[in-house]
């Protein structure tokens, strides 16, 4: 077996663990692990689905003039990339990517996995907490994809729960232009995510896609669905939603 060779770490912020980057052979053949865990976090020989989420998210909004799309998560590369190639010359695509050094990685070696996406000039990039623009927005985007961990709930970082949360989702609600989407990437399925959705107030279609074209692993993908009359919930102050969850505990 050919060996992995460890080329980089960096501290994931907030957390005492680590993002681990490999190579394998000669071939362009990446992985990212996190620290402590035994799986990989991801594999360049294995994106489909994360094309996937890209390309059903910006199915939903194909057509719409100058289309803005928020993505949780550079990872590799390859969902923004995906995004890239299914939108028109007019979008703008923003990347939030939590670890600085994943920035610097996918402008090195890594990004030509994808094609270097960043490179692109409709790519825009915030170093940092996709939580930090959907606090902030408000019918900013047509799409949000999120690909920030093995499911709904904070495996890299476990500030990321907030983002399946009911005021996380509240949140992309208010962040969504009406008709826009909001997909989610996950390793497994989820029904009780799925209700939690629903309860949000999307319209909820659940995909199932492979690791790999035609075979491999099977992952899911949330499509949820702001309908133009869905009623957005105001935003809560930090401390209204701490007294919120003290009430339910």
């Amino acid at each position: 077996m050919i060996p992995w060779v460890p080329l980089a770490r960096a501290a994931i912020p907030g957390t005492q663990q680590e993002l681990c980057l490999y190579r394998r052979g000669e071939q362009l053949e990446f992985s990212i692990q996190i620290s402590g865990y035994i799986s990989e976090l991801m594999n360049s020989r294995m994106h489909a689905s994360e094309d996937a989420l890209a390309e059903l998210g910006c199915a939903v909004i194909a057509g719409r003039p100058a289309p803005r799309v928020l993505i949780g998560g550079l990872g590799m590369g390859f969902t923004l990339a995906a995004a890239l190639k299914a939108l028109g010359p007019s979008s703008v695509v923003t990347v939030a990517e939590l670890v600085p050094e994943v920035v610097e990685w996918n402008r090195g070696p890594l990004g030509a996995c994808a094609a270097f996406p960043l490179g692109d000039p409709r790519t825009r990039v915030h170093v940092g907490d996709v939580a930090e623009l959907l606090r902030r927005g408000h019918a900013n985007y047509d799409a949000v994809l999120l690909d920030v961990d093995n499911g709904p709930e904070g495996m890299t970082h476990h500030g990321n729960n907030w983002l399946y949360s009911p005021s996380g989702l509240a949140a992309a609600q208010r962040t969504l232009r009406p008709g826009g989407v909001l997909a989610i990437w996950s390793a497994t399925p989820d029904t009780r995510f799925t209700r939690r959705l629903q309860q949000a107030g999307f319209r909820v279609e659940v995909q199932t896609v492979r690791a790999r074209p035609g075979k491999g692993t099977r992952h899911t993908i949330w499509l949820a669905h702001r309908t133009h009359s869905a009623a957005v919930i105001p935003a809560r102050a930090p401390q209204q939603e701490r007294r919120q969850r003290r009430a339910q505990r």
